[in-house]
């Protein structure tokens, strides 16, 4: 078989390339190892009730955003409905409590939670972000390209720059310098810590400042709202392929790719597990992390430096999952999408915080009548050597998946206390089951690369026609950020005049 690319993987990251790519016109196959396309982000269904396998928290998705996923779907002509929301629960160490998004909603938890100064620090923090958040929006992904195209591309945004003076530079620090600068209060610094965390598996000493930049102007901005995708995560991916599809690109599902194929130092093809060869003949892109990738050459096939560098990446923990599916009768209408749920402000710690979603209070098609679909997780602080070579079969690994899930069934009955009494469908899941179900090495969020250290690797490699989207990509972890890899790799193999066309279409 012949194609012009392959993409290895069905994430969002690959998804959002593939069909990018197929809307240049190339002739696309895109590879999923399993039997339903998404990776992480895809949805599975028990007994009527519909789960998220990963990501639920979703936004700039139902309106004109910087969201660079809301770009791909542009540029392929779809789109997602959401159930919107502008608010979710706490259950923290200082009490319960909702916080709403907004620019001046926060402000008014902080007042009443710890008092006008520490809504003085936030509203000074607010401030310095502002001219960071239009630096770090005003150049979409959706232009970025990794060749000296780039120039023509790119370089239009740069006048948008020129004023912001140092400002720029702040962009490149760790957050963390920023907030020292402006907020002393223990519990506002705590909050901040907690949201770098969720986004990209590092404290704040290790986001960058424009993550968080691009995050105050997506998230604390007058009359913002959250997005639900209708049809859970899954609808994301639906759209994704169908937008694949639509340019005539396929999707093959159970095609486990076993090996790259190189020939002279040029990725020409894949090789799958059944034997089957898929000749490419314009390029090779896998959106697996880069451990895996790497278990894709044979050996001497890539350099030494380069496997010995991504060797060496540090890698951030893995989860913990409990999807529940659980009866509703009774429980209060006013029950919120998400819920955080922190022990203590020790933010890397194991089992210290829990992320519950019911999206079945914004759509009711998730579960059956008169029922819940909760999904509740550990955010990538899970370590794997707890779990390392234990059998799945054994007494052993099942004793310690109801030991080290007990933190999640807790968690939920902070919100819901009689959960264990309503229980219909429950699935345990442990850093053994993201290796196994979502390809992922050890069963990691992917990489632990900290601002200190510089920005993530570009999506290209030292093998010619070879190239790399996802998490173990620039801009990093993260739905947006993971889209935006796509669409940069996807606009770095498309022709230059093919790209401006795309550009011009979507009025950047």
């Amino acid at each position: 078989m012949q194609t012009d690319i392959v993409v290895i993987g069905s994430g969002i990251g690959g998804l959002s390339c593939g069909a990018l790519l197929a809307r240049y016109g190339f002739d696309v196959t895109v590879c999923e190892s399993h039997a339903i396309p998404g990776g992480a982000a895809h949805s599975f269904t028990r007994n009527g009730f519909k789960f998220d396998s990963g990501p639920s928290l979703f936004s700039g998705l139902s309106y004109p955003s910087t969201n660079p996923l809301r770009h791909v779907l542009d540029a392929i002509g779809e789109t997602v409905p959401c159930a919107t929301y502008d608010a979710w629960g706490c259950r923290l160490p200082e009490g319960d409590f909702k916080s709403a998004i907004g620019s001046d909603d926060f402000s008014y938890v902080l007042r009443k939670l710890r008092g006008e100064n520490a809504a003085s620090q936030w509203r000074q923090l607010q401030a310095v972000m502002e001219p960071l958040g239009k630096i770090a929006t005003g150049m979409p992904p959706a232009a970025m390209r990794l060749d000296l195209g780039a120039i023509f591309t790119v370089g239009k945004y740069l006048p948008n720059f020129i004023g912001y003076g140092l400002d720029a530079l702040k962009l490149t620090k760790p957050f963390s310098e920023i907030l020292q600068e402006v907020v002393t209060d223990e519990f506002v610094y705590n909050w901040m810590d907690m949201l770098c965390f969720l986004l990209a598996g590092v404290p704040a000493k290790g986001i960058s400042a424009a993550e968080m930049a691009f995050m105050f102007a997506e998230w604390y901005r007058p009359g913002v709202v959250l997005d639900y995708p209708l049809g859970g995560s899954g609808a994301v991916i639906e759209a994704l392929v169908r937008g694949l599809e639509k340019y005539d690109g396929r999707l093959m599902l159970n095609a486990h790719v076993e090996e790259v194929l190189v020939q002279q130092n040029r990725a020409v093809g894949v090789r799958l597990r059944n034997g089957k060869e898929i000749i490419a003949k314009e390029a090779v892109v896998s959106n697996a992390s880069m451990w895996d990738t790497l278990d894709l050459f044979a050996d001497g096939a890539l350099p030494d430096r380069f496997r010995r560098e991504k060797l060496e990446t540090p890698q951030c923990d893995s989860f913990m999952h409990l999807h529940a599916g659980i009866d509703a009768a009774g429980l209060p209408e006013d029950l919120d999408c998400h819920y955080i749920v922190v022990k203590e402000w020790e933010i890397t710690k194991p089992q210290n915080i829990v992320l519950v979603s019911i999206p079945s209070v914004l759509d009711r098609s998730l579960a059956p009548e008169g029922k819940h679909v909760i999904h509740a997780y550990t955010p990538g602080t899970e370590p794997y050597d707890l779990w390392e070579g234990l059998d799945r079969r054994s007494e052993e690994y099942q004793q310690q998946k109801r030991d080290r899930g007990e933190v999640l069934w807790k968690a939920i009955e902070r919100v819901i206390p009689d959960l264990r009494e309503r229980i219909e469908v429950s699935l345990v899941g442990t850093p053994l089951t993201h290796q196994r179900f979502l390809r992922r090495h050890r069963g990691t969020y992917g990489p632990a690369i900290t601002a200190e250290q510089g920005l993530f690797p570009s999506g290209t490699t030292p093998i010619e026609g070879f190239w790399c989207c996802g998490d173990s990509t620039f801009p990093g972890i993260g739905v947006p950020a993971v889209a935006a890899s796509g669409n940069i790799v996807a606009n770095s193999i498309a022709p230059l005049e093919k790209h401006q066309a795309v550009l011009q279409e979507l009025g950047f």
